[in-house]
């Protein structure tokens, strides 16, 4: 999924009071947080991933990983925490300026 700078910007504005709803630890990106993921990415459109336990390098890959496999567009990283956005086809909340 790809954005543009400009919604870029307006989804971290948005993302900033967020709390991160998904946690992974030592045991990485596994079938079950993908699925958490997928599941909360359909109900809130734009989460929240913190991933603790892993160096930096293994850290952004594995954040990358899962942002590709849940289709969706990796907002913003700072530390430990990510921003994840997917638009929902259905019933999209969130509106992205063009």
């Amino acid at each position: 999924m790809k954005i543009t700078e400009k919604q870029r910007r307006y989804l971290r504005g948005l993302a900033h009071p967020l709390k991160p709803l998904i946690l992974v630890g030592n045991g990485g990106v596994s079938g079950g947080v993908i699925a958490e993921t997928q599941r909360a990415l359909h109900d809130h459109e734009l989460i929240k991933v913190r991933m603790t336990g892993a160096p930096r390098e293994a850290r952004d890959a594995a954040l990358e990983n899962l942002a590709k496999v849940t289709q969706s567009a990796l907002v913003g990283r700072i530390g430990h925490v990510a921003t994840l956005y997917r638009r929902r086809p259905d019933l999209p909340k969130i509106v992205v300026p063009d």
